[in-house]
């Protein structure tokens, strides 16, 4: 039983000592070694022909269809996502179906962190060339960087890391493409009053974006000092929560995690500080959250969070791939499997 990603390193160090070994890092936290226990020299790998029995397991179909790990070999090249939870991540499939169809030679996992520096030390001994981040890590990320592009620097958030050859680690951020991408298609961006419910990594990626395209920004977030440092980065307002009945956006952009799965019946915001045209929910499990239900009752123009999901990891493939990703099926696997995941649960 794995108790950090270095618990898996360490047990796929014996393979090295013998062709008579099976290395099974087991929970969650063991899953990213245990997809590369083959590669390692594990005699076998185990996985459930159905549903998980415990965790840290995947399915037979995911093992061979999206992981491949039976034909991981050291030429594959190894990417993941690092958060804390991840159990909840599109984006191990997102990517994988792009080197599928792309015919690309590499494999996507991931990582539960719940301490990053574990999983830094361990990017050597799995042979990591590049990795989303995700919440929580998306600003601590960023001062265990060597360089960072200039975007990301201002923003202060990073949610792309790519490892040179030498091992340096190099941020990004492209979950500011995934606002505008998804933003743009339902009104002018320019001179639109859009209010930031949130002012964590996600939301300065939002508030530097909107900021950019001409937009007025608006945050609102528990933490007064966050809001404040984020509206004063991009020359924005802050809204105390208490006026938010009382004010008129164009968009509201939901950039807390409240809603997610489980918690899908947790709204951030309620029917009455809802007075805008459009209302975006970073949140993306459910495809239809409680907030956008909400919205969408007040007869507002709701925009799913998958859209910005698509468009940031779709930047993030073609980033670390160096050519054009295979959009069509990377989108057409995420949107089949949230939809069959709300006929099942929801």
């Amino acid at each position: 039983m794995s108790q950090s990603i270095g618990d898996g390193v360490r047990l796929l160090r014996t393979l090295g000592h013998s062709q008579r070994v099976v290395a099974v890092p087991m929970g969650e936290i063991g899953l990213g070694a245990r997809l590369l226990a083959l590669r390692e020299g594990s005699a076998l790998a185990y996985a459930p022909v159905a549903a998980a029995t415990a965790p840290g397991q995947v399915s037979l179909r995911e093992f061979k269809e999206m992981y491949r790990v039976h034909k991981i070999t050291r030429q594959t090249r190894v990417f993941g996502v690092i958060g804390n939870p991840i159990g909840h991540s599109m984006s191990p499939l997102l990517h994988n179906t792009g080197y599928v169809a792309a015919k690309k030679d590499a494999v996507y996992l991931p990582f539960l962190a719940e301490r990053l520096d574990d999983f830094l030390k361990a990017v050597p001994d799995l042979g990591v060339e590049g990795f989303s981040v995700t919440i929580p890590h998306k600003e601590a990320i960023f001062r265990r960087l060597d360089d960072c592009e200039d975007l990301a620097e201002r923003i202060g958030a990073v949610n792309t890391v790519t490892v040179r050859k030498d091992g340096s680690l190099y941020g990004s951020n492209t979950d500011y493409l995934g606002v505008l991408h998804a933003l743009e298609k339902e009104l002018q961006l320019a001179r639109s009053r859009v209010l930031i419910f949130g002012a964590g990594g996600s939301a300065r990626a939002a508030a530097f974006a909107l900021a950019q395209a001409g937009a007025g920004v608006f945050v609102c977030a528990r933490r007064e000092a966050a809001a404040r440092g984020l509206a004063r980065a991009v020359g924005g307002e802050v809204v105390r929560r208490g006026m938010l009945g009382k004010e008129r956006f164009d968009a509201v952009l939901n950039t807390t995690p409240l809603g997610m799965f489980p918690q899908i019946a947790t709204s951030p915001l309620k029917a009455h500080e809802l007075h805008c045209h459009v209302l975006m929910d970073f949140v993306y499990r459910p495809l239809q959250t409680k907030l956008l239900r909400i919205a969408a009752a007040k007869g507002i123009r709701t925009v799913s969070g998958i859209e910005m999901f698509l468009a940031q990891g779709i930047a993030q493939w073609e980033s670390w791939m160096g050519s054009r990703a295979p959009e069509s099926a990377m989108r057409r696997a995420v949107l089949q499997a949230v939809r069959a995941e709300k006929q099942k649960r929801w």
